[in-house]
């Protein structure tokens, strides 16, 4: 049998209602308990991170949940982890760039509601989880939720209650579980010695562009990060007349060697700064890189991985727009 570590790290799949609401509370070893059959698919054991809401995860606790993984790699099969589902995208995609094409599965999952209540679909996921992570093909860093396999650069949480989650973005789903099969859609194979990376650079912000907003508040994101997302409309601009003040803002801030960045409110099909003139004038004239058929969360963490490796424009545009780990497919490179 195959030997996977479970690491847990709290989350809604853990918790327990209190007087202040959900709080994780279970142990890893208390949440196997309810899904005895895991023990028939293989053997386990089970690291107890932290238990902690996934709100309150940081660059900290991602470098350390990757280096629990890197120590840990030798003597295990595969991984994994029980997380909270609001940060789990994030997550995904971090330990995508810090583990990129691991060839042994990294499976991350969680639940809408916690595992010891009588409905719940916890018991599910957790068993999915294991099951795919058992299986064949099995590789990478993936989400497992609801039935459904999705590539950990591309997953991105569209709903807040309902158990469908999570949802893959512009990318087919990796496979899907049912019936106790795993039906593979993606052939995946990491046949390479598994790279590791160990540090994260934080100083990245999301610019949320809204009708009206004033230009001052995105030379504060200049002033405090090196990295700038501008979360823009459509298929991504920013305002062009006179009076919005942005283009000697973003001029005179990568004169200095901030990155800039644009990425898209709207969740698929991605940008095309191409289509119209104020998104257009902006790559010409400023350099802006695109997200394209990224994801926000996937942007975000491939700037920290970058950001720790280099802030050189020209070398972080150069890893930007290369393809890790199918998390970028269209680019002008």
């Amino acid at each position: 049998m195959k030997k996977i570590l479970m690491i847990a790290t709290g989350g809604t799949i853990a918790s327990r209602l209190s007087d202040s609401g959900l709080t994780p509370h279970l142990k890893g070893e208390e949440m196997l308990s309810y899904v005895p059959q895991i023990k028939n698919l293989c053997e386990v054991s089970c690291i107890q991170l932290m238990n902690i809401d996934s709100t309150n995860f940081t660059p900290v606790e991602w470098e350390l949940l990757a280096k629990t993984i890197k120590d840990n790699y030798l003597y295990y099969d595969g991984f994994v982890i029980c997380h909270g589902t609001d940060t789990m995208a994030y997550t995904s995609a971090i330990l995508s760039y810090l583990i990129p094409k691991s060839p042994k599965p990294i499976v991350i999952t969680g639940s809408q509601k916690p595992i010891d209540l009588p409905i719940t679909d916890a018991k599910t996921n957790l068993y999915d989880s294991f099951l795919y992570c058992v299986s064949k093909k099995a590789c990478g860093v993936v989400i497992v939720f609801n039935g459904q396999v999705i590539n950990g650069a591309r997953a991105k949480k569209m709903y807040s209650k309902n158990y469908n989650a999570f949802s893959s973005i512009n990318y087919p789903l990796v496979a899907i579980i049912q019936d106790g099969k795993v039906m593979n859609y993606r052939q995946r194979k990491y046949s390479a010695k598994p790279v590791f990376y160990d540090k994260l650079d934080a100083s990245v912000g999301v610019f949320k562009l809204i009708p009206g907003v004033d230009s001052k508040v995105l030379e504060q994101y200049f002033v405090f990060y090196d990295a700038v997302v501008v979360e823009s409309f459509g298929t991504g601009g920013i305002p062009d007349g006179e009076k919005s003040g942005f283009y000697p803002i973003i001029e005179k801030w990568r004169k200095k060697g901030k990155i800039l960045v644009m990425c898209t409110q709207v969740v698929n099909d991605g940008s095309d700064m191409t289509v119209y003139k104020v998104g257009k004038s902006l790559k010409d004239k400023y350099g802006f890189l695109e997200s394209y058929d990224m994801t926000l969360e996937s942007v975000v963490a491939k700037l920290m991985w970058i950001l720790a490796i280099t802030k050189t424009p020209s070398k972080v545009k150069k890893l930007f727009y290369k393809n890790i780990t199918d998390d970028i497919l269209y680019t002008e490179e």
